[in-house]
């Protein structure tokens, strides 16, 4: 089994990686920015697998040739992707009316044009072999909304739409398709709000802690191996929704 998690370089996106090579699933981790952090992951894990289990690509989810590219390289060192994980994003805190028409075109470039790229590189061959997954990575906003967070939240639900229609027209060639809404979870995104913030957002929580990156890897690993599931939004978010 081979997997393709977009924007793994750290965060959800590694922590996804990591449990999946220990389920002995070939991992092809994107990353864009973060070049250093992707190379020790995939050290880490083919060291701790003992052999050539993980690789690195670098390629921006939103740009065509580069999506390609990806799923070429995929190909060439492990062969056709089993799973796909989109998981790269961006984040944006602004009210709505500072909001520049430019921020708001990135964030759905990234968090909404990136899934379907994707996506789209990949179902050719899905649909070929009548078997293929795809978990898409939203957020409890995407479902709930979120002040000063409008262009995020709306990304994030249009991410939860595609993947229920999705569901639905890939369902009859034995493709599943589900999403996975996290909560606030430790990562270098969370880390914008300041210490008050995020102690407030744990007394929201009923679980009363911050979510930590292998929470939602668990439930990708459980949302690739669960068969007769398909459609789904798993929020996983300590009760925050």
């Amino acid at each position: 089994m081979t997997a393709i998690i977009t924007g793994a370089s750290r965060g959800i996106g590694a922590a996804i990686a990591e449990t999946f090579a220990e389920n002995d699933i070939n991992v092809i981790i994107n990353f864009l920015s973060h070049e250093w952090e992707a190379k020790a992951l995939r050290d880490k894990l083919n060291t701790k697998a003992g052999k050539n289990i993980a690789e690195i690509c670098k390629s921006d989810v939103s740009n065509p040739e580069d999506v390609l590219r990806l799923k070429n390289f995929c190909n060439e060192i492990f062969g056709e992707c089993d799973i796909l994980i989109n998981n790269a994003g961006i984040s944006l805190q602004k009210l709505i009316t500072q909001t520049t028409t430019d921020e708001w075109d990135r964030l759905f470039d990234v968090n909404v044009k990136g899934v379907y790229l994707m996506t789209n590189a990949v179902l050719p061959e899905m649909i070929n072999r009548k078997s293929g997954v795809i978990i898409n990575i939203s957020s409890v906003w995407g479902i709930s909304g979120a002040s000063c967070e409008v262009a995020y939240s709306a990304s994030k639900a249009s991410v939860i739409g595609f993947t229920k229609a999705l569901s639905r027209e890939l369902g009859p060639s034995g493709i599943r398709v589900n999403c996975i809404a996290p909560g606030v979870i430790d990562t270098p995104m969370t880390q914008v709000h300041s210490p008050e913030t995020l102690a407030d957002l744990c007394g929201e929580t009923p679980l009363c802690r911050i979510g930590k990156p292998f929470d939602i890897a668990e439930a990708a690993l459980y949302l690739a191996k669960a068969d007769f599931m398909t459609g789904q939004v798993l929020t996983v978010d300590g009760g925050i929704i």
